[in-house]
């Protein structure tokens, strides 16, 4: 027979004592889960006491961490002397506090499976995020870690050094000029980003920011090499839906792309010893110059919310097709509407508005539209306006301008709330229903 399992209190200056008693109750509820049926196999009454369940271990969660999320985080943080990025914090933590989320062992079996065969063990990783962020000292100093260059960019920044051009598999970093190119460079999805480019693309954005012989950086689509596309520059395609729909996209591939990846080009990287804010932050940065030819369909259109300059073919068209997705377009709801305002960004958001570049509204984001064959011509020539207009006075007015428009602690909420309303997107029945009406997902191969 299942029985209903009490919930402990958690209680101030309790941490020790309280870890003991959830993770007794978390333990507990995941037996209780674990006696039903796998999830493609339960009645609606067995289904209907699996979500009880966990929403009963979810909230547990919630109530633990208001209380205890700072000093959770100090631990694993050596009281924030050390820096630990997201996807090796979260798992830290399920050393510490057992059943607080999931392990590693946890997750690699549930990405086995179909996006709606999961339990979503993964929620629970989004809710420890959004109470480190909701932090503000915990917050800023987890931002501060994902701003921080990977450890794998010093080899490859030594190799293009070297070399003059760096393949990291699904990115290339260039030289063109006195700029660093950076090239998606996924073609069989047509330069769409997925759990196979994330590493990617955060190693060249590291790569083309510290690079010593380039003034700025650009970001462009590599061409594709078969199919309606063939030998056509693709900008990006967003994310890869059916990696989403096989379950081959995991939670934490929304927040650290954000923090990580998009918020560099944003931000700048960072320095261990010095808070990367707008006031008291020395980061390392570089103006960036996006090329968009063909698409920017989602997670395209939102980097071009955090480039400083965006040249566009006048054929090529941008979208952020949330509303059919089911998920948070990324930073677009904080960014779009600072160039577009608010009633387009919610129709490109909710009512899923193409955007054609060269249009009214396409040249708020767009500061640069030509024809398709002049858009190498058009880099060329923005790169060479840029830098002799001095780019330190350019890197100065981009802190000042970041500063009025989206202050480090602003970015820092945000994420919170990314991090916790991304999980239960991420795993909602209605986003699995999109992909099946919208996208045809569950015909086409992973």
């Amino acid at each position: 027979m299942d029985s209903v399992v009490s919930v402990p209190a958690a209680t101030a200056g309790g941490f020790a004592a309280d870890s003991a008693a959830f993770s007794t109750y978390w333990r507990e509820q995941a037996a209780r889960l674990a006696r039903l049926p796998a999830k493609p196999k339960r009645t609606a009454a067995e289904s209907e006491l699996a979500e009880t369940i966990k929403q009963a271990a979810r909230e547990a969660r919630f109530a633990f961490l208001r209380v205890h999320a700072r000093t959770l985080y100090d631990k694993l943080t050596d009281g924030r002397c050390k820096f630990v990025r997201l996807e090796e914090l979260v798992y830290t933590a399920a050393d510490l506090v057992p059943g607080l989320v999931p392990t590693r062992a946890e997750v690699s079996a549930e990405a086995e499976l179909r996006q709606s065969e999961k339990d979503g063990c993964e929620i629970d990783q989004g809710i420890l995020c959004n109470q480190f962020l909701a932090d503000p000292d915990c917050g800023r100093h987890l931002c501060h870690a994902m701003l921080l260059p990977r450890p794998e960019s010093a080899e490859a920044l030594a190799k293009f050094q070297r070399d003059g051009r760096l393949d990291l598999g699904t990115a290339k970093v260039e030289r063109q000029g006195k700029a660093a190119v950076l090239l998606f460079s996924n073609g069989r999805f047509l330069n769409a980003e997925d759990n196979g480019t994330q590493i990617a693309d955060e190693i060249g954005v590291d790569v083309c920011t510290l690079d010593p012989q380039s003034q700025m950086a650009v970001l462009r689509g590599d061409a594709v090499p078969a199919g309606k596309y063939a030998g056509r520059r693709v900008f990006n395609a967003g994310i890869n839906l059916t990696h989403i729909y096989y379950g081959k996209i995991p939670l934490l591939w929304f927040l650290i792309r954000d923090m990580g990846f998009v918020n560099k080009m944003f931000r700048g990287l960072a320095r261990p010893d010095v808070t990367p804010d707008e006031v008291s932050g020395d980061s390392i940065e570089k103006l960036w110059i996006a090329a968009v030819e063909t698409f920017a369909i989602g997670g395209g259109c939102q980097i071009l919310l955090a480039t400083d300059f965006n040249i566009a073919a006048n054929d090529a068209y941008m979208t952020l097709p949330a509303r059919k997705e089911g998920i948070i377009p990324g930073m677009s709801n904080l960014r779009m509407s600072r160039f577009v305002g608010d009633r387009i960004t919610r129709q490109a958001i909710m009512y899923e508005r193409r955007i054609e570049c060269d249009s009214d509204v396409g040249r708020m984001i767009c500061d640069e539209v030509v024809a398709p064959d002049e858009v190498d011509d058009a880099i060329t020539r923005v790169i060479d306006r840029l830098a002799t207009s001095g780019v330190v006075g350019a890197i100065g007015n981009r802190r000042a301008l970041r500063l009025a428009a989206e202050p480090f602690d602003l970015f820092r909420q945000y994420a919170a709330i990314y991090a916790r309303e991304q999980a239960w997107c991420h795993f909602s029945p209605a986003l699995i229903a999109n992909l099946e009406q919208f996208w045809n997902a569950q015909n086409r191969k992973a």
